[in-house]
């Protein structure tokens, strides 16, 4: 318990620090897995390769999204409760979400062998990479369902206050997949199968060890039989708070598929390819934006349950200073340095050609790509999940959706390059996006006010049950 009553006396700083550090490693692992794959695969196998593996991405993505809508939603609603200092109910949401975790894994892999064809279909597949794209999809979607576990466990760990040792679990996983990387595409030559069988195996080890620390006795919240019982409202809770970032990782990767075929239609399969390699880019960046704001997450959630509205006041600012910062050094080096950074991933000059303007267009506004992504993180930390999803969903859905046949189409009319305006399309969207989450932000500074108690902490209980009535 002294862990979490850190979170209300410890300096702000030294706090974010220590919560922030180890979940920017374990987001920038995590994005190792997409990195890894690109890298060997543009090296060893083709351009065609990385081209059938950015059709799946958008897949991935909606499974990323699932272990997102239980993990960050049990997590940011654990650290409110610990807030409270309610140990048994937290033991309820880790039992509860894992049941959450099991159906929507199950599920979901079972629509996708059902309908994969299909799928890789709608998200761009041509027929010169739909082999690649199936080949890697038939092997890596079972290990999706222990991703989705790996993310809901990794989060509970870091929220009940081992954010430490969440690092360390997704770190050895990362390094896993590494090592399984060049031995399966470089020693065996297994091609886009030995990236898919490296993922795979490298999250199942990873879901285990998570799964073995909350069976440790000497863990501060741990399985119980009592939070194995299914509570709806625990359900209901969860899942509102984590629509957020399920909603826009799923609409991510519904915009991804259009893209893709725009992208096809002005630019062929290596525009694909391109557009795949700066977004595994883009997503790094992404990824050490969201470790820092995860670091906020239970100082936040921890602090606005327990009422302490200065503390929640001072790592917002604290953390929006640090996020914005990586943004504007993501942006300047894509700016400065863009082929060197594509040529990791490949050598292809058609690729690399396609591949520089694409990466100036998406990373020019990275600043405020952070901006937004901080506010939304922010509104899911305190519970305020109907904003965070508009903040999260305005630049994928409302802006970006209608703008990219509206832009390309237009540049195409005015004689110029249809391929640059669906890059132009991004950075316009991204503009758009973080002045809807400005005036969002603004029209919720109350909650930092001295004194300023939220209505449902008034009531002091959960809309729902209480702990106590659901004990008796």
């Amino acid at each position: 318990m002294d862990k979490i009553r850190e979170l209300e006396t410890k300096p702000i700083g030294q706090l974010l620090w220590q919560y922030a550090l180890p979940a920017v490693i374990t987001q920038v692992v995590a994005s190792v897995y997409n990195i890894v794959d690109r890298v060997f695969l543009g090296q060893y196998v083709g351009a065609l390769a990385i081209a059938g593996l950015a059709i799946t991405m958008p897949i991935m993505n909606i499974i990323h999204a699932l272990g997102s809508l239980v993990g960050v939603g049990a997590s940011s609603r654990m650290s409110i409760v610990l807030g409270r200092k309610d140990v048994r109910w937290a033991e309820k949401i880790l039992g509860n979400s894992m049941l959450l975790t099991i159906f929507f894994g199950a599920l979901f892999v079972a629509g996708g062998y059902l309908f994969m064809d299909s799928i890789l279909e709608l998200f761009g597949a041509s027929p010169d990479t739909i082999s690649y794209a199936r080949e890697y999809m038939q092997i890596v979607l079972p290990g999706m369902f222990f991703t989705c576990m790996t993310f809901n466990l990794t989060g509970l760990i870091r929220a009940s206050g081992y954010p430490t040792k969440s690092m360390w679990i997704m770190a050895g996983g990362a390094i896993l997949n590494i090592f399984l990387d060049a031995l399966f595409i470089m020693v065996l030559g297994w091609g886009i199968g030995g990236a898919a069988w490296a993922t795979t195996l490298s999250m199942f080890t990873t879901a285990v060890v998570a799964v073995l620390h909350f069976v440790n006795a000497k863990s501060f919240i741990r399985f119980k039989r009592h939070a194995w019982t299914p509570k709806l409202y625990i359900f209901r809770n969860v899942l509102l708070i984590g629509m957020s970032p399920f909603l826009m990782n799923f609409a991510a990767s519904f915009v991804v598929a259009l893209l893709n075929r725009q992208l096809i239609r002005y630019g062929g399969d290596m525009a694909v390819g391109a557009y795949g390699i700066v977004n595994t880019w883009c997503s790094f960046l992404v990824m050490f934006i969201l470790g820092i704001c995860q670091g906020m997450q239970p100082i936040a959630g921890y602090n606005y349950g327990a009422g302490h509205n200065h503390r929640l006041r001072d790592v917002y600012v604290l953390t929006m200073k640090v996020g914005v910062a990586v943004g504007v050094f993501g942006a300047v080096l894509a700016m400065v340095v863009p082929r060197l950074i594509l040529r990791a991933f490949t050598d292809s000059d058609a690729l690399l050609d396609i591949g520089v303007p694409a990466m100036r267009y998406l990373n020019v506004m990275m600043p405020l790509i952070a901006f937004t992504i901080v506010n939304s993180q922010f509104f899911q930390s305190i519970d305020k999940p109907w904003i965070a999803i508009t903040t999260s969903l305005s630049r994928q859905v409302l802006f970006l959706i209608p703008l990219m046949y509206v832009i390309p189409h237009l540049m195409v009319q005015a004689g110029g390059d249809g391929l640059t305006g669906v890059w132009t399309t991004c950075t316009v969207c991204d503009v758009l996006g973080a002045v809807l989450a400005g005036l969002l932000m603004l029209s919720q500074l109350k909650v930092f006010r001295p004194g300023y108690v939220a209505p449902e902490h008034k009531a002091q209980k959960e809309a729902g049950p209480t702990t106590e009535q659901d004990n008796r």
